[in-house]
């Protein structure tokens, strides 16, 4: 059951050989999205290899989260050169693979920067059935551009506006922010980003979130997307007097497995848990009414794969008999931690169980000055097991620094004294962090108990720390700020101990 892994006190414990967890930067899907997405992609000679494919690479990226589909997000492609080309339709691809294809096997066309004329032709397509555009859902235009056009953008965008179109800008090179703020949709801060062509993922989540402001429907949709559980919200068509709602949901992969939750009117939202991880759920939303007919509301929902815990440890808060464990992540999925703790060398050991909501907890009355192997392990609802281990060490008992005292020796010079600790010291370490100036850390032998700090100019408050050091770790260390006396007061001296 104990993981060989072992790290010193303090460490956060990562996985094993570095390997990281199943899921670990997924995102979850957004499934209350309904428009069209058409991106305007500069595929003149002005842009280089090397920055269309990076463009390309942002333009999934943007895209990834969203459900494809009739009612959901479409989204196409429309080539900025000498003539304007679409890539392909909007309803053409309905699944994340297949968009994500799509914009992988866009070729670069090379040829003039005939903005206007792509806009012109962008206007076309966003209201034509033939392209497979929609009506009566938003519609958003992605351009990215180095920043230059040959031919005039101002009417056609502004038709484009006029005609209800939000216009994103994403500009990769010197363009004109004059031209590009009216260009885009207002205000400019929210539409308009300048970045460099390496560092379009910075903007990533922020252009999306925009996006999602104008296309987000007002229909039954998942939010707080877990490994085992998701949110469902929707509008409210019901009231306490008026009806009650029919929940419905089961793994697209076996339909039978269907569960029902019956809800009052009352209710907007819902949590569904104890689900699979990596699991794609069909759900249904019935109104029941006996005053008015609304249609059954659906959806589709992801979970998230499965978080790894415990993943870290850290061990923190060591006193002579007593030291805290705190463990990282803490997914829903688990029911319960133990912590098994016991002396190094030894055969004995000791088992706490703690609730699968906490993180951490104090480990108490244990032996000064020792050192403890310490194993949290995750027990989770399914059965299986996930441990972690790491070693820690309990301090020497009065294992502190007492008395520090300090005396004026002049020419910005400083005597720090202080009384001995008790136990096995093997030496003390002190630090001074000056005001101005770097900060220094010199190491002594047990038996003295006095330093001399030196270049503390005068007028500047510095940090002064003295701390034992013990075989396992270091004691409790004592702090004060001590003030350097301007040349124009009295000699004497003044310090002050750290609240």
């Amino acid at each position: 059951m104990l993981a060989e892994a072992a790290l010193a006190l303090g460490v956060w414990l990562q996985l094993a050989a570095g390997q990281e967890a199943p899921g670990r930067g997924a995102q979850p899907s957004i499934s209350n999205a309904e428009g069209d997405i058409l991106f305007l992609l500069d595929s003149s000679g002005s842009v280089s290899y090397y920055e269309f494919s990076k463009v390309k690479e942002f333009m999934w990226d943007l895209v990834r989260p969203f459900s494809f589909g009739p009612r959901d997000v479409q989204t196409s492609i429309i080539h900025i050169s000498t003539t304007p080309t679409m890539e392909f339709p909007f309803d053409r691809y309905q699944s994340r693979g297949g968009v994500q294809q799509a914009i992988r096997d866009t070729q670069q066309l090379m040829g003039d920067t005939n903005t206007g004329q792509a806009l012109s032709y962008a206007k076309e397509k966003f209201f034509s059935n033939e392209a497979g555009a929609r009506p009566e859902v938003p519609k958003v235009l992605v351009w990215v551009t180095d920043g230059f056009s040959t031919d005039d953008i101002s009417e056609p965008m502004q038709l484009l506006k006029d005609m209800g179109v939000t216009v994103f800008i994403v500009s990769t090179g010197r363009g004109n922010y004059l031209e590009l703020s009216a260009a885009a949709s207002q205000p400019p801060e929210k539409h308009l980003h300048f970045v460099d062509v390496d560092d379009l993922p910075i903007i990533t989540k922020e252009l999306r979130d925009a996006m999602l402001d104008v296309i987000q429907a007002n229909r039954l949709h998942a939010v707080d997307i877990t490994s085992s559980s998701f949110r469902l919200m929707w509008p409210k068509l019901l009231s306490q007097e008026t009806g009650y709602y029919s929940l419905e949901y089961a793994p697209t992969n076996n339909l039978a497995d269907k569960r029902t939750t019956q809800l009052s009117g009352a209710h907007t939202s819902f949590t569904v848990s104890n689900l699979t991880p990596e699991t794609t759920y069909e759900v249904a939303l019935v109104p029941e009414s006996n005053v008015h007919y609304f249609p059954p509301q659906t959806t589709r929902v992801t979970t998230l794969a499965e978080e790894i815990t415990p993943a870290q440890l850290l061990i923190s808060e060591s006193g002579p008999h007593s030291f805290q464990v705190s463990w990282a992540p803490t997914p829903d999925s688990v029911a319960a931690y133990q912590v098994l703790y016991g002396p190094l060398p030894g055969a004995s050991a000791q088992l706490l169980e703690v609730n699968g909501k906490r993180n951490s907890t104090v480990v108490e009355n244990l032996a000064p000055n020792t050192t403890y192997l310490v194993t949290v392990t995750a027990i989770y609802r399914s059965g299986k097991e996930k441990s972690l281990s790491a070693k820690a060490c309990t301090q020497e008992e009065g294992s502190k620094v007492r008395h520090l005292r300090f005396e004026d020796m002049g020419s910005n010079t400083l005597k720090a004294s202080w009384d001995a600790a008790d136990g096995k010291v093997l030496g003390y370490r002190v630090r001074c962090r000056r005001q101005t100036g770097p900060s220094s850390l010199i190491s002594v032998s047990p038996q003295i108990h006095s330093v001399l700090l030196t270049d503390l100019p005068s007028g500047t408050t510095n940090k002064v720390c003295v701390k034992p050091m013990y075989k396992n770790q270091a004691g409790k260390g004592l702090c004060r700020m001590v003030r350097m006396q301007p040349a124009t007061e009295a000699r004497g001296y003044r310090h002050r101990q750290r609240a």
